[in-house]
């Protein structure tokens, strides 16, 4: 039974979101399953609690994917875009071309025409820019050259709607349906007006930007009013999307473009602020929308051909994605990352498959059919990420490397693996005053950078007793861990103590957990990679707010014990959750106790007869 008005209906999609996201976050399923899940439990095909409007609501979602654009074009640099010209269109171009092809090979073999083949193999060759961008930013990969890749392949993908849009009719076997027309008006013009009218829109979003907005923006600052620029904020991209719309051009384009034209502007981070959370709201919408259009029942009624398509299309997809990333020498692990993150269908491919049947393109039950099977393959997509996640990437991060460990021909009184931001900071330390160490790392590509510094690091893997025994432990005194998985700390400690206990080990964690982990391993010396510098802002902060230096260096140092000993207390209480939470309450309420004590106990004429660095900056401001 259907929902009747406009407050049941946002009820029952804000209901399905806040029911599965968390449920899906909490089993580590990602945010985009939980909606899709959310979709496919409310639509027609699970509880019946949205119908036929659903298609209202997904053409009024695609509005988020809109906005997600126009976000990424805030943080694009014009810089930066000129740079990632090379990966967009070379790898952009020649995935779209090399899965084009191939899928419509496929189609060719299963006896379609070739115009119809073409068409189906292009639409989908594009994959979900809203499922991918989110998932990757969701787990912090955006940065990562798997990420990197993967943005510069959607952004040629939705540059290329625009001319797909064009030649779709040019393939047409069949006359077109009474009811297909062209997207905007300015696709009734011939080809030379209608190309001035496009690149007029495109000059007015750059000019306009550029010359326009910034001062419309300044004068809307200086009345002080939020929810104005707020309003503002959305004026800008509703009015892009719809120019952009009425001379045929995507919206997602112009307002991306729009986005890379202000990246530069003072209002950039005000913008991101203000429009984050109708994209975040829309886009999880759009999902929840896509899961509600899943036809379970063409599903049970061909189980094994929708089934068949759905693997054939994300397998296919993902051949080629590995392939371009042998081609363009990325390491195995990010070209898997780019390949799970790419191998669905998009949702630009809804409207394509509509405008390609309306223009008797592809033939209306094949393009019910394939629409289906995209939402089946992006509704797959968190699952394939969540195995690249949890499986792949850990088997390869652990997989014995081709390369042959190095031989090491020297031997110091320290022994540090791992070199990276951590380790590096100790050994040059520990170089600059006449110490030598032995450095090994496990990352090829790092031993090679930091030989061109000129810094002697031998490749191997510290876990590995004979590579210890040729790095000299069984003379050396000092053992670093500064691993960049210290999970794998535990495992290094072990074989040290057992065969080398004359050294002593001193190791990185990353946290709470890892630092348990170390204790109870029986490291005495553990050092959190946050603690030292978050401990030094805290100090300057209460410098900053007036406290005198010896105080806020007292108080810090009040803190740093606390807190190790807490870290101590608490490593025999990790197994046992209850009793763990009560302690670390209590360490908090005694931590807070003892630096109010501390502060209403000070000497202040002992402060100030320390105090060298408050003196200096009180002589130097009487002086001015």
């Amino acid at each position: 039974m259907h929902g009747e008005g406009f407050f049941f209906q946002a009820f029952v999609y804000l209901s399905a979101a806040v029911i599965a996201v968390p449920i899906a976050k909490r089993l580590g399923l990602g945010s985009v399953l939980g909606y899709l899940i959310a979709g496919a439990g409310i639509g027609p095909f699970g509880l019946r609690l949205v119908g036929a409007e659903g298609q209202d609501v997904m053409h009024f979602a695609e509005f988020g994917v809109v906005m997600m654009l126009f976000l990424v074009g805030l943080e694009l640099r014009p810089a930066l875009l000129w740079r990632l010209r090379g990966p967009v269109l070379g790898m952009g171009g020649l995935q779209l071309a090399t899965t084009a092809l191939v899928l419509g090979g496929v189609g060719l073999a299963l006896g379609l025409p070739w115009q119809s083949a073409l068409a189906i193999g292009a639409i989908l060759a594009n994959s979900s820019t809203a499922i991918a961008l989110q998932s990757l930013a969701e787990r912090g990969q955006l940065r990562t050259e798997g990420g990197q890749r993967s943005f510069a392949v959607l952004l040629f993908q939705d540059l290329a709607v625009i001319p797909l849009l064009a030649l779709l009719p040019l393939l047409a076997t069949a006359s077109p349906a009474p009811s297909a027309r062209a997207e905007g008006w300015a696709a009734s013009l011939a080809p030379l007006p209608r190309a001035a009218v496009l690149l007029g829109a495109v000059a007015a979003v750059v000019i306009g930007g550029r010359f326009l907005i910034r001062p419309a923006f300044r004068a809307i600052a200086r009345t002080g009013l939020r929810e104005l620029f707020t309003a503002a904020s959305l004026l800008l991209v509703i009015a892009i999307a719809l120019l952009m719309t009425k001379v045929g051009l995507s919206p997602a384009l112009g307002t991306f473009l729009a986005g890379v034209v202000l990246a530069e502007s003072e209002y950039r981070h005000e913008l991101e602020g203000d429009i984050e959370p109708f994209k975040g709201l829309l886009l999880g919408l759009f999902f929840i929308a896509v899961g509600a259009a899943v036809d379970f029942s063409s599903l049970a009624a061909r189980p094994l051909l929708t089934t068949g398509l759905v693997l054939a299309l994300v397998l296919l997809k993902l051949g080629v994605l590995l392939a371009l990333g042998r081609v363009f020498r990325m390491r195995l692990e990010q070209s898997l990352l780019l390949a799970v993150v790419l191998a669905q269908g998009g949702e630009f491919t809804f409207v394509l498959f509509s405008f390609a049947a309306q223009n008797g393109v592809v033939d209306p039950g094949h393009a019910k059919l394939l629409v289906a099977t995209v939402a089946l393959s992006m509704a797959l997509t968190p699952l394939l990420l969540l195995l690249h996640e949890r499986v792949l990437s850990p088997l390869l991060a652990a997989a014995p490397v081709s390369r042959e460990a190095d031989a090491i021909d020297e031997e110091g009184a320290v022994i540090i693996a791992g070199f990276g931001a951590f380790g590096s900071i100790v050994g040059r330390l520990l170089a600059a005053n006449g110490v030598k160490a032995t450095v090994l790392d496990v990352d090829p590509e790092r031993v090679e950078l930091l030989r061109r510094l000129g810094l002697k690091v031998f490749y191997g893997d510290a876990s590995r007793l004979d590579l210890l025994h040729a790095a000299g432990a069984a003379r050396a005194r000092l053992l670093l861990l500064a691993l960049d998985h210290p999970e794998k700390a535990p495992e290094v400690v072990a074989a040290a103590q057992k065969h080398f206990p004359q050294l002593t080990v001193l190791a990185r964690a990353s946290g709470r957990t890892d630092a348990h982990a170390l204790l109870e391993a029986g490291v005495r010396h553990v050092y959190r990679d946050t603690l030292d510098t978050s401990l030094r802002a805290g100090v300057d902060a209460l410098r900053l707010l007036g406290f005198r230096a010896y105080q806020a260096q007292r108080a810090a140092q009040a803190f740093r014990r606390h807190d190790e000993r807490s870290v101590r207390e608490l490593t025999h209480l990790r197994h046992d959750r209850a009793a763990y939470l009560d302690r670390a309450r209590a360490a908090i309420r005694d931590l807070e106790e003892t630096l109010r004590a501390e502060l209403e106990r000070r000497d202040e004429r002992r402060d100030l007869g320390w105090d060298a660095e408050s003196l200096r900056e009180e002589f130097g401001q009487a002086e001015r």
